[in-house]
């Protein structure tokens, strides 16, 4: 990030809070964060502020992160129409809440990135899809990406409407994972497991499996077929899984359940 970047972070909850310790240690970075809740660290860096109203008059920010609750948006993003201007971005990680609806509060002047992060963001790995309107510059789309890819990986689309088959996959996937976690510890208890056990090696072992998938250039489907022999245990049981009623259409209709509602949502 180059030096001199400054950015109004709005709401500073779990993923804002998880963004700013991202940026704290960025050279020339300096933030105004609006938050009436949550604790916030303040230094030289980093000013608080109870309300939007209270910001100073002169205060040009090159982003505008918008980090609150959807059902808070139509009291909070009004407030913020002041910074629509050729150098400011605003940058929404506001789930459903389509660019349409910003530019609706802020006016079709407005350079806009709306993003789909997902929670394994608060450790620093998550993944987020973004989508700008053409107000945006190149500039700015740069700016938007490092600003993310302080809490994990970065991808961008050219259509907005893929962000509900995005929200379904990723930002809903670490639930599907621990589910996996899961229903991998219980049938392990069924098989005669104690459950501390069964629920530690579950655990571990998909921690594992993600890390060594982060780690090969191998396709999953490759990784998949390294774990099995002819004839094993693993093959038996990648046959129960992998069957015309299986897993795979089993999470079709999952995700097409899922980018169905954040479609009714949006």
């Amino acid at each position: 990030m180059s030096d001199g970047v400054t950015v109004l972070l709005i709401g500073c909850g779990k993923m804002g809070g998880a963004m700013l310790a991202g940026w704290r240690s960025w050279p020339g970075f300096g933030a105004a964060v609006v938050e009436p809740k949550a604790p916030v660290k303040t230094d030289d860096v980093v000013r608080l502020y109870m309300d939007g109203s209270e910001l100073p008059a002169d205060f040009a920010p090159d982003a505008v992160i918008v980090a609150v609750k959807p059902q808070e948006m139509d009291n909070a993003a009004p407030v913020y129409q002041r910074f629509v201007q050729p150098g400011t971005v605003f940058l929404s990680i506001a789930a459903g809440k389509t660019i349409a609806s910003f530019e609706g509060y802020w006016g079709k002047d407005a350079a806009i990135v709306r993003a789909m992060p997902n929670t394994p963001a608060a450790v620093g790995r998550g993944v987020t899809v973004l989508v700008a309107n053409d107000q945006v510059s190149e500039d700015q789309r740069v700016l938007c990406q490092r600003l993310l890819e302080a809490v994990g990986s970065v991808e961008w689309v050219e259509d907005e409407g893929m962000l509900d088959a995005v929200t379904a996959v990723s930002g809903g996937g670490p639930a599907y994972v621990f589910l996996l976690m899961e229903a991998l510890a219980d049938a392990g208890v069924a098989a005669g497991l104690p459950r501390a056990l069964s629920e530690s090696i579950a655990r571990q072992t998909v921690e594992g499996s993600g890390e060594l998938s982060r780690q090969s250039s191998d396709k999953p489907e490759t990784l998949r077929k390294n774990v099995m022999s002819p004839g094993g245990t693993t093959a038996e049981a990648v046959g129960v899984l992998d069957a015309p009623d299986g897993i795979r259409p089993l999470f079709e209709r999952a995700i097409a359940a899922a980018t169905q509602r954040s479609r009714e949502l949006a």
